[in-house]
């Protein structure tokens, strides 16, 4: 969950660049990405970066021989009802005061909608087993499905040749619905596509969308380890002896969640972030527009404070009343948490439009506001779950090693002659992809800051919307030649992407994409 900003203060870091200015020599290139992003952050929809057509050509007298991915979950809905009750328990008030524009009388319409489309988010739809927050929506199923057409348009002969080989595609979750869903809706494309490779997935639990197939741990479909690492814990975790990467990982793990909840330096970061003097003003910005000034001057006040509690009841297709409780927790006591609430209903929306057909949460969401709220969330997962601060010591990456480790494993398979599959594909969440990403050093963005240094768009590059939207991906292709050679080459949501500049001299050439893997394993020091 987000970390929204604090009722008590006024800011974010887009204003301390001024005090950073003797780091600026050091300062990553910032992507200019403003004309064309609406600002969603880690939860814009996902669209592939590159079209085939345009990819570099395989070198000759190579063929591919495997390819394997780990990609998080597609679009999705509210976690929960939290920021969409709140913000409707706002808006009754508001309303029982005639302290409401022209504007504002049409958001209760439009947070009703946003409430009734998360609870009944899946309803109906083969693959998703349990309808409600926090499921896919029909763009994230599509963004799968998406995905894994255009894997079989790049390796047509791979899955041809992987057809006629028994368990030639290993498919893993983390366990999480949301995941396994995505895994389901992806094998089912290919499945689709052709028709044969039913029979070549592995576990079986994942060849049908029927809610009763439940991969497991047992199975060999889930893979909290690789896949979840970032919340290994006691009572699931270690129910059997752990391997010793496993223990390793779990270890990482436990440090990570410390790091999470009690580092005094990443405490006082985050504090440092929601300290600035934009917040009131880019909170005015989105909330006059809606509300009359003298409501919102009440924000904070004794009974101007709002929160998730009570319910909301919707009428399901087949005629059922369904109800989601809110529990409280989620509370607004100040104008800019209403403004942040609004851009949380804004960011998610971008995903949601199958859902939400004839509603937009755009005309709530000034460009300049959303990037404001992108900006501070960005910050925030930077330092939570990206390269962070350098005095952390990589400890929101080290993590990811069991993953790194096998995506190498998986292509040592293959060198000799040991691995029986032709594709292994993985599916995770942002706290997965984004770790990898660090630990890989990728696209120039994963660097982390010096503590005395606060991330803002202008002296960092990392941005969620590039780095994890919905559906992030990072794969593998796998090439060999009639002398055994063999070469990898790197998508990052399905753009050719380098690996971290020191390994240059693995490249096959100075502008290719196509590295030894025999020089990037030894670059990357693995085992």
């Amino acid at each position: 969950m987000k970390i929204l900003f604090k009722s008590s203060v006024l800011c974010l870091s887009i204003l301390l660049t001024a005090c950073n200015s003797d780091d600026s020599q050091n300062s990553q290139k910032t992507p200019d990405t403003d004309s064309s992003s609406k600002f969603y952050q880690t939860k814009t929809p996902y669209q592939p970066q590159q079209e085939i057509k345009t990819y570099e050509q395989i070198p000759e007298g190579y063929q591919a021989v495997f390819t394997e991915l780990v990609a998080r979950h597609g679009s999705r809905g509210l976690s929960s009802i939290k920021y969409d009750l709140a913000l409707y328990n706002l808006w009754k008030q508001a309303k029982a005061e005639n302290a409401l524009t022209p504007l504002g009388e049409q958001l209760g319409a439009d947070i009703e909608a946003m409430m009734k489309a998360n609870i009944l988010l899946g309803y109906g739809i083969d693959g998703i087993r349990q309808f409600g927050y926090g499921n896919e929506t029909m763009v994230g199923i599509q963004e799968h499905r998406g995905i894994a057409d255009r894997l079989l348009q790049r390796l047509p002969t791979l899955f041809k040749t992987a057809a006629a080989q028994p368990a030639s595609i290993l498919v893993q979750s983390s366990g999480v619905d949301r995941a396994i869903d995505s895994a389901k809706f992806f094998t089912n494309e290919l499945i689709q596509q052709q028709p044969e490779l039913k029979n070549q997935i592995t576990p079986l639990s994942y060849t049908s969308l029927a809610s009763s197939s439940v991969p497991t741990i047992e199975d060999g479909g889930v893979d909290r380890f690789k896949l979840y690492f970032h919340s290994l814990n006691q009572e699931q975790d270690l129910t059997q002896p752990l391997s010793v990467q496993q223990q390793a990982i779990y270890d990482a793990s436990q440090a990570y969640q410390q790091f999470e909840e009690e580092d005094a330096d990443l405490a006082n970061k985050l504090d440092e972030l929601a300290e600035n003097t934009r917040a009131e003003q880019v909170a005015m910005r989105v909330l006059t527009p809606i509300f009359k000034p003298e409501f919102i001057k009440k924000l904070g006040t004794s009974g101007y404070t709002f929160s998730n509690t009570g319910s909301y009841t919707v009428t399901a297709p087949s005629g059922e009343t369904v109800t989601e409780n809110g529990k409280g927790k989620n509370k607004i006591a100040s104008a800019v948490d209403a403004a942040a609430y609004i851009y949380e209903l804004y960011s998610i929306s971008g995903g949601m439009q199958s859902e939400l057909k004839d509603v937009s949460f755009d005309k709530y969401m000034p460009t300049d506001a959303a990037k404001f709220y992108a900006e501070f969330n960005d910050a925030d997962d930077f330092y939570s779950k990206g390269p962070s601060f350098t005095e952390s010591n990589g400890v929101t990456s080290v993590m990811a090693q069991g993953l790194k480790q096998d995506f190498f494993s998986q292509v040592d398979a293959v060198i000799e002659r040991k691995q029986s599959h032709r594709a292994v594909l993985r599916f995770a969440h942002a706290e997965i992809v984004i770790p990898l990403a660090t630990s890989l050093e990728l696209n120039n963005m994963m660097q982390p800051l010096p503590l005395r240094q606060t991330y803002s768009y202008d002296n960092s590059a990392w941005r969620g919307e590039m780095v994890s939207p919905m559906a992030a991906n990072l794969q593998w292709d796998i090439y060999q030649n009639a002398q055994g050679n063999t070469l990898v080459k790197m998508f990052y949501n399905e753009k050719e992407t380098s690996f971290k500049p020191s390994c240059d001299y693995a490249r096959t050439n100075s502008n290719s994409f196509y590295y030894d893997y025999l020089k990037l394993k030894q670059c990357y020091q693995m085992q």
